[in-house]
């Protein structure tokens, strides 16, 4: 596992669309049918990663306080699944279901996707606004499997509420730190 931190790069830019597999519906989505009318949450995730683990049941409690509030949430597994069997598409769906996870789990088997959002690793989040411009580009909270902090979602929640009151997002954000995509040869 390297340790690797989310790429950096100017705020503003438009959230790349998509058309990929949801494994929990068996469906193809797009970035179109899954953005919420005040935001978007974009996670790149994967089924094995120590962090990604550490923090599930902040990303789920984060969906489920928020859905309902026009943010929409789109989880993207990108791994090469020929060498991380545990990040196939069977895998993640049952991940989903086994967890209640309340957002779409889409496979991202070309790699494509989390290229052309410039995703370094797992979990790598990105927030873009009701015009899919990026607005946050950093990391859940402080904590990780390494430190005694608590997951409380502070830096993703503070972002999206600074969204729902119309303020803008600061400009002061940490990169998230994990796994390393796991990029096919």
């Amino acid at each position: 596992m390297a340790a690797t931190e989310t790429i950096q790069i100017p705020l503003g830019f438009s959230a790349p669309d998509f058309n990929l597999l949801d494994t929990v519906s068996g469906t193809q989505k797009s970035l179109n049918d899954l953005k919420g009318e005040k935001a978007t949450v974009v996670m790149f995730l994967c089924n094995h990663c120590p962090f990604v683990k550490h923090v599930w049941e902040q990303l789920i409690s984060l969906g489920n306080d928020y859905l309902d509030k026009g943010i929409g949430f789109v989880a993207i597994s990108s791994n090469d699944v020929e060498n991380y069997p545990a990040d196939g598409p069977d895998k993640m769906k049952e991940l989903a279901a086994s967890t209640n996870w309340p957002f779409a789990y889409l496979y991202d088997e070309t790699q494509k996707v989390a290229k052309a959002y410039q995703a370094a690793c797992t979990p790598d989040f990105s927030i873009f606004d009701a015009d899919l411009t990026c607005v946050y580009r950093g990391q859940l909270d402080d904590s990780r499997p390494s430190n005694d902090k608590p997951v409380t979602g502070k830096d993703m929640r503070e972002a999206i509420e600074a969204i729902l009151a119309g303020k803008a997002v600061s400009e002061v954000q940490t990169p998230s730190i994990g796994c390393n995509i796991k990029w096919k040869a």
